[in-house]
Order: structure tokens, then sequence, then C-alpha cells
């Protein structure tokens, strides 16, 4: 990595750091300067505001989630369990620590400001998440009956998120050994909807 790079990561950690205990609008660039080792002069070399700062973050936030790998139907597996498996996979990635403390600090701001919340929102918007494309796939097979795959994901994602994720978002509740049930349920809900037959 090279150093300006390295400078770059040490501002936006200082940043976050800075606004989850301060919050956005009492944050300080002096203070993120200080955090992350830079001068003044650095930091605005790299974020030109504290705004743009924040907007660096958002973009973590949404980059981690359009990282995730785009997952594929295989016809010769039960759709069930690779659908099982899937969101598995996700919901663990949403309440992992890392991933979690960004939402939360993410999230505080956008209440606060429209303005970033609707260009937060419009970004999202525009990303394809890891679990539509398997469902694309499938409803293109015949595995389930045609629908708006973005659509068809976000119902399925929401019952889940329900259960395990805004739980632990604000109250810090973990499901626990509950979380595969609730999984399995939720999934159960989504192919009864979906099923072809229906």
């Amino acid at each position: 990595m090279k150093l300006t790079e390295k400078k770059r990561k040490y501002i936006l950690d200082a940043a976050i750091q800075e606004f989850r205990e301060q919050g956005f609008p009492a944050a300080r660039v002096n203070r993120i300067a200080e955090l992350a080792e830079v001068s003044k002069r650095t930091l605005y070399k790299h974020f030109e505001s504290k705004e743009v700062l924040f907007q660096a973050i958002t973009d973590i936030l949404l980059d981690e989630i359009a990282a995730a790998p785009r997952l594929r139907y295989h016809p010769e597996a039960p759709l069930r369990a690779q659908l099982i498996a899937a969101v598995e996979d996700y919901i663990a990635h949403l309440t992992g620590e890392h991933y979690m403390g960004l939402n939360r600090l993410v999230l505080s701001e956008l209440l606060r400001d429209q303005v970033l919340a609707r260009a937060f929102f419009d970004k999202a918007a525009l990303q394809d998440g890891p679990i539509s494309g398997l469902i694309a796939e499938a409803m293109q097979a015949g595995a389930l009956r045609q629908g708006e795959p973005g659509f068809a994901a976000g119902q399925l994602l929401s019952m889940v998120k329900h259960f395990l994720v805004w739980p632990q978002f604000l109250l810090g509740t973990q499901a626990g050994e509950n979380a595969g049930s609730v999984i399995a349920d939720c999934v159960d809900m989504f192919l009864a909807h979906y099923s072809p037959e229906g």
C-alpha cells in the first residue's frame, strides 16, 4: 500500500472514530487530523470537507455489500438449501461488529440530514444485492415463479432483518441459536409465496 493510500486509510479510520464518539455535527476536523497523525493540510488534500469525509464512509458501507460475490443458482442442488446458506452468510456480514458499527454511524447521521439520506439511498438503489442474482437465475430456470428479483430479495431479507438485524442494531440483542430456525422459516415463507405452482 502506497503512503498516500495509508494516509487516506488513517484519516478514514480516525473520522469513523471521531464521528462515533462525537456525532457528525460535533466532530472536529482538527481532532480527526490529530487521531490520524496527519496535518490538517494533508487531511484536506484527501478530503476537502467533513461532508466529503462522511460521504467516503457511506461509500465504504455500500462498497462492502457490493463486494460480496454474486451468488449463482445451481439447479442440481435444492433451492431451499441454497437460499438458507446465502441468507446466513449475508446476515453474518450485516451483524458483524465492523459493519454494524459503520451502519450505526451512517444511519444516525442520515436520520438527521435528509439530503444525505436521499443521496445514500439513491446510490444504494443502483446496487444489485448479493442474493438477487441467485433469485433471478432461479426464476429464469422455473424454480421460482416470475417476479422482479430485486423486489423478491428485498422481501426475503426484510423478513430476516426484522428478527436478526434490527434487534441487534437497536438493542444489542443477538438471536444466538435461534437464528438458524428464523432464517429457515423466512426462506420457507418466501418459497411458499414464490412457488412456481402457486
